[in-house]
């Protein structure tokens, strides 16, 4: 059997080559590549860096699909089933929005594909493919990574790898409790090691990219031991109370973390607790657990947004501000996304403030607009207020003085300038981006 595994990129636009950072390994597919049996025929093509050959032979495509990537992710499919190759579609937002992805795929997976893979690609084999697959959520022992099909292909240099899923904190605007209903569970510490042993001579700096590395600081406990046994480089995302736990912080920088994004989101208290995410306030709030970070020579990359009803025309500024005097290794200034099937998307849609109902797959939405009229700014003063934002944390003189107090660490500090050139040079490029591709002529081709 021929199965062959598509990257859909969130778009593209016509004259210019794709967005460099948003061009790391897609770790969803080397998952469905370890899943799958060593007798079906695995093809690999990554929308964000190739052409994809649709007329080369197959049985059947997979696609993993994220809200951003949808519109792309469907006409990918349309292409497909229009030459009478079934079409799989699985990931989040699948499994967020059924009704709608059924639409576009002829069988979709709702949930972690570990728990129905390998019973998807028997009905694949018999021809008895089912139009849905749901799984529930299982132990994390069973995910095998098969990154063979990554040869040859230009991603950033950094090593995907996952040692948890799942948060239990309540933000009214993440997808992530909606998909796993406010869990976290651990991989085994061993089945991690055992993965980064693997790889430790072909990658200088591995991202973890667990939605909540923090998420439960008792089994963290047990895997920094390990990791600092490996001396690595590391990165990953943590909710900012563990940034308070001294022993947890000693031991992260013990286990070769070099650096942490944090979701900072707002500077205003009443906006916080309005996102439920009155928690960043704890014991100190920003600056105390900042210090404690830094102490352990920990950069930080903080992410803020803006379109809650608080929010005014100098919130960006005093953001900006705040990150500048923090010194943050980078950060970012985004507006507020309503995805579907969180709380957020639920109020703003029964409050009647939604400007597109499908944001994603609207052809006159595009990266950067705010697809939700917010409280005190118009739509179009929150783009500008982002994009502004990042020119001035990224300008030079920005750069430049916040390099100092990011030198603790010689390969971090090596790596500062590239990193934030690239970042100044993007903020431009993904204003107005489109979601799907400019040149792709529809309509999408939907299941009879």
């Amino acid at each position: 059997m021929r199965l062959t595994l598509v990257q859909p990129a969130i778009g593209h636009r016509i004259g210019e080559t794709y967005i460099r950072s948003w061009q790391m390994e897609p770790l969803p597919i080397a998952t469905l590549a370890g899943l799958t049996p060593p007798d079906v025929d695995l093809r690999f093509y990554d929308d964000r860096m190739e052409t994809i050959a649709y007329d080369q032979p197959t049985d059947a495509v997979a696609i993993p699909v994220e809200t951003y990537t949808a519109r792309r992710a469907y006409q990918i499919a349309s292409e497909f089933r229009r030459r009478g190759v079934p079409v799989i579609l699985g990931g989040f937002h699948p499994s967020l929005v059924p009704d709608e992805a059924q639409r576009f795929g002829d069988a979709i997976v709702i949930g972690e594909a570990e728990g129905v893979w390998p019973r998807l690609l028997d009905d694949l084999r018999h021809g008895t493919l089912q139009a849905r697959y749901e799984s529930s959520r299982g132990e994390l022992a069973q995910i095998r990574v098969d990154r063979r099909l990554f040869r040859g292909k230009r991603y950033l240099p950094v090593g995907l790898i996952e040692t948890g899923r799942g948060c239990r904190f309540p933000c009214e605007f993440c997808a992530i409790q909606s998909f796993f209903g406010r869990t976290h569970r651990a991989r085994p510490a061993a089945d991690v090691i055992a993965e980064l042993a693997a790889l430790r001579h072909e990658k200088r700096l591995f991202f973890f990219v667990d939605d909540n590395f923090a998420g439960d600081m008792k089994a963290g406990k047990v895997l920094l031991p390990e990791l600092a046994k490996l001396d690595l480089r590391w990165i990953t995302q943590l909710s900012i109370n563990a940034a308070h736990d001294e022993e947890f912080v000693a031991m992260l920088a013990r286990g070769g973390c070099r650096g942490v994004l944090i979701g900072f989101e707002s500077l205003d208290a009443e906006t916080l607790r309005r996102m439920k995410k009155g928690f960043n306030l704890m014991k100190g709030g920003y600056r105390v657990a900042l210090d404690n970070l830094r102490r352990h020579g920990i950069a930080v990359y903080g992410t803020f947004v803006f379109g809650y009803d608080n929010d005014d025309v100098d919130a960006f500024d005093r953001a900006v501000d705040f990150a500048q005097q923090e010194d943050m290794y980078i950060a970012a200034f985004n507006h507020l996304t309503p995805f579907p099937g969180t709380p957020l998307y639920r109020r703003l849609a029964q409050e009647g403030r939604l400007r597109y109902e499908s944001w994603w797959l609207d052809p006159d939405y595009r990266y950067n607009d705010l697809p939700y009229y917010p409280g005190k700014l118009s739509p179009a003063a929150v783009t500008q207020g982002c994009v502004g934002a990042r020119r001035r944390f990224y300008a030079w003189g920005s750069i430049a003085k916040r390099a100092w107090r990011n030198r603790s660490d010689f390969f971090m500090l090596r790596n500062y300038l590239p990193i934030n050139l690239m970042h100044q040079r993007e903020v431009a490029l993904r204003n107005g981006y489109p979601l799907g591709d400019e040149a792709w002529r529809g309509p999408l081709l939907e299941v009879a």
